[in-house]
């Protein structure tokens, strides 16, 4: 079977899974846990608050996450903490992840924090010898990380979980421009209904549309961006932003308002430039 550059694979299958591995995966995801098995941060995000009610704004927003409960305490504590601000880098010997996406179908959820697609098995992220599956993709607005302290219009979330329970997710930052194709296909199809995950017919997708064909990569090790702040996530930030138009990003905040946790202290972090 074929493939591309960036692991696209021919010919286009859509694959469908059951709803009881999709059920097991989300369950995982949604339970804090050590670093070694941090959480996704969008089905946690999906309204699943743990041992608290949070938001993006006063007393339920980040500066009290650490606050509204036990579960939390890695927001205010943690020392590994995203989103960050991506400034000075080193280069790294070690290759970019080889991101290996095909077509899945359409099932998206707008969970009240984020507009969330919850992705078909088959697509994975392979990195130091690890394989990673795509579990979802979701957004945020403004940009969660900045480079250089600038911020970008929209940033989304790729998704990606280990058969151990480790998290990879890759970041795409997309800055104000043209219109993009691949959200047009996605925003008309959010559902009214906050929590309710509709499966469009007919309507497959390839995320691997949304992303640069040979990207170079900014690698850190952080956190989930919601709570519970989870740490032992590894983050992998594509370097060349895609674009989106201002009708899109207003669309997007129409859905779910302003949802960006603001940039984190870097510590002693290195970030690495992969290519």
């Amino acid at each position: 079977m074929g493939g591309d550059a960036i692991g696209r694979r021919y010919p286009r299958s859509t694959r469908r899974r059951s709803a009881a591995l999709w059920l097991a995966a989300v369950a995982a995801l949604a339970l804090a846990a050590a670093p070694a098995r941090a959480d996704s941060d969008a089905p946690i995000a999906g309204g699943h608050d743990g041992g608290g009610h949070w938001g993006y704004a006063g007393e339920a927003g980040p500066a009290h996450w650490g606050e509204l409960s036990d579960d939390y305490q890695a927001c205010a504590a943690g020392h590994e903490q995203s989103p960050i601000d991506i400034g000075r880098t080193s280069h790294a010997d070690s290759a970019a992840p080889r991101m290996q996406y095909g077509p899945a179908p359409l099932k998206i959820v707008n969970n009240g924090h984020t507009v969330q697609v919850n992705y078909g098995a088959g697509s994975t992220l392979v990195t130091d010898g690890k394989t990673y599956q795509l579990v979802q993709f979701h957004f945020h607005s403004p940009s969660e990380h900045r480079v250089e302290g600038a911020p970008y219009a929209m940033e989304a979330h790729l998704v990606h979980r280990a058969e151990d329970g480790s998290l990879a997710v890759v970041a795409l930052l997309l800055k104000e421009g043209a219109a993009n194709p691949f959200l047009d296909r996605i925003w008309p199809n959010v559902p009214a209904e906050v929590g309710r995950e509709v499966e469009v017919p007919g309507a497959p997708i390839d995320v691997a549309d949304l992303v640069p064909a040979r990207p170079g990569f900014f690698y850190y090790n952080g956190s989930l961006t919601t709570p519970p702040c989870s740490e032992g996530v590894r983050w992998f930030v594509i370097d060349e932003p895609g674009t989106v138009s201002k009708a899109q990003v207003d669309r997007f905040l129409g859905f779910v308002h302003e949802n960006a946790r603001p940039v984190q202290p870097l510590g002693g972090r290195r970030v690495e430039h992969r290519m």
